[in-house]
């Protein structure tokens, strides 16, 4: 069965191809570790999930490489202002290798958290220093670079075409271009490879033009080839990267070695919050850690995301999160009964069955359509007969949802007869709303070694 793909690079649904058979090499961009990543970055990490799982589930093998930017990610993409990482450690009072080792930290919670998958090759922009000054070095000898007193730029006059995934007419915009001018540069556009570092700078590196630091679009073209080739399958990333980050990239590579780096570029749409942009003004900025303290087990955003397609904007409202939270209980509990259901299937009930797994299969390979195949998921779930082999399809099509669908809702059953006793006194008192009493039983427990985390659905207690 064929997997389509929206090509943002020719901008259309194309049939996949990949270039080596059975295996198929992925670059995404990862987080800039200066701060926390919100639930809007989440998204795009699911699709990428998404798009892995589904890779996997039409029989390749994967070498998935993602960077870790900790390093030249300037708060302006016209090449003006702070590197993001000396910003936020300034004002964390920190250095800069404290907050990546932290925010890294917690972004790989994150993941863990929503159970996605971690790709095969991490690599971190200040261990590829070396890599990224030789990458400079054939720009420049290539003729595409050229330095001047602050920085090393290449020079977009010298592509036959730029920019390639967007439409603005760069030739036409000089006069007014949304980059600010610096005087030096030759074009408006141009772009910063390499940039000089002023004597009191934290973070730079001796290189042939003094000490100096990378740009942000440089990292990911240097690793890009060295893990995965002058030229791999697909490149992934947020839809905010298109006009600048991957154009520049794109540029880069052209300038190295006449190619465009990857043949299928895949981006996921914006995150909105109750309509609107999310923003710290607003204050609805969510991380996942907000989700969780709200008393909802992480992957019910995971699940929530399904609702939407990853190439059209998604309207986040707790109210939606709530009914994504049911569904996911739902789930679970449905593959239980089916994993003690004893209903015979007859051939015409097979049948059904396979047709069903047609049409998520289907789904997935029109784009990791989401929201079609949860469609097949839930006439599954809703499958009259309660049988194992209803449970079994569940748990293949979680092999693509990584919604843990096989987890049991009901915890307590894993617990002592004693801390079960406890459990439901305290289950009592809640419902008689004796929460003094709830409250001492919750001493207790934690006594006795556990900890008691109230939702809305349910009361999860856990080891310590």
């Amino acid at each position: 069965m064929d997997l389509a793909l929206y090509n943002t690079l020719t901008k259309t649904k194309e049939v996949f191809k990949p270039i080596n058979e059975n295996e198929v090499k992925i670059y995404s961009c990862g987080p800039t570790v200066y701060k926390n990543a919100t639930i809007g970055n989440m998204r795009t990490n699911i699709f990428q999930d998404i798009l892995r799982r589904v890779l996997k589930y039409n029989g390749y093998c994967l070498r998935h490489a993602m960077n870790i930017t900790d390093v030249g990610h300037l708060v302006s993409d016209g090449d003006e202002g702070e590197d993001k990482m000396l910003k936020s450690a300034k004002e964390e009072k920190k250095t800069p290798m404290e907050i990546a080792n932290y925010y890294t930290q917690l972004f790989f919670n994150d993941l863990k958290d929503l159970n996605i998958e971690t790709p095969e090759i991490i690599c971190k922009a200040t261990e590829h220093i070396e890599e990224m000054l030789e990458y400079v070095k054939e720009l420049i000898e290539n003729g595409y670079a050229y330095e001047t007193s602050t920085a090393i730029y290449f020079d977009v006059s010298k592509l036959d075409k730029y920019p390639i995934l967007t439409n603005v007419d760069v030739q036409n915009q000089k006069a007014g271009a949304r980059v600010e001018v610096d005087k030096e540069k030759k074009n408006p556009y141009d772009f910063a490879l390499w940039i000089k570092a002023p004597k009191n700078h934290l973070m730079k590196w001796d290189s042939p033009w003094g000490e100096s630091y990378p740009g942000w679009h440089i990292e990911c073209s240097s690793m890009g080839q060295k893990y995965l080739g002058e030229q791999f399958d697909i490149h992934t990333g947020g839809i905010d990267l298109i006009p600048t980050h991957h154009e520049n990239e794109i540029a880069q590579s052209k300038g190295k070695c006449g190619k465009i780096p990857a043949r299928y570029w895949l981006h996921g749409e914006y995150l909105l919050i109750d309509g609107g942009k999310m923003s710290k003004s607003l204050g609805n900025v969510y991380l996942v850690k907000d989700i969780k303290e709200k008393g909802y087990d992480p992957i019910v955003y995971k699940l929530f995301s399904y609702s939407c397609h990853y190439r059209n904007k998604l309207n986040f409202t707790w109210e939606g999160i709530e009914a994504a939270g049911k569904s996911l209980e739902r789930l679970r509990n449905c593959y239980q009964t089916n994993l003690k259901g004893a209903d015979d299937l007859t051939f015409e009930d097979k049948k059904t069955l396979e047709a069903i797994e047609e049409r998520f299969h289907q789904a997935i390979n029109d784009d990791l359509n989401m929201p079609l195949a949860m469609s097949a998921v839930w006439e599954v779930a809703r499958f009259e007969k309660k049988n194992i082999e209803v449970a079994k399809l569940l748990t293949k099509f979680d092999t693509v949802l990584g919604i843990k669908i096989d987890e049991n809702n009901n915890k307590k059953q894993e617990l002592p007869e004693d801390i079960l006793k406890i459990v439901e006194e305290r289950k009592i008192a809640r419902g008689n709303k004796d929460f003094q009493k709830s409250d001492e039983l919750r001493d207790e427990l934690l006594k006795k070694g556990y900890t008691v985390k109230d939702t809305k659905n349910e009361m999860i207690i856990e080891k310590i």
